[in-house]
């Protein structure tokens, strides 16, 4: 329900943004609707930063799988040996 209704709400804001405007953009001239050109800008914003997020979310992961596979083969340490409580008796 909440999706739906954002989606209105982009719809709105899309129609009644509709003055054309000129937008240039690495040599691509065009002439769109304001509301859309904002609604691309901000799609391209959000990609801008998720793309290098997960990205160095997917790192962070496979490095994360290549230390634990280094740990179930080999201890980092010597075991420790804890000597045992003194008995009262």
């Amino acid at each position: 329900m909440t999706f739906v209704l954002l989606l209105l709400l982009l719809l709105i804001f899309v129609l009644q943004n509709g003055q054309r405007v000129d937008v240039s953009f690495l040599g691509a001239d065009g002439n769109v609707p304001l509301g859309v050109a904002l609604l691309l800008a901000a799609v391209f914003g959000a990609l801008l930063v998720a793309l290098p997020g997960t990205v160095r979310i997917v790192q962070l992961r496979l490095l994360g799988r290549r230390r634990g596979s280094l740990l179930t083969t080999r201890p980092l340490t010597a075991p420790v040996s804890v000597p045992d409580a003194p008995r009262n008796g």
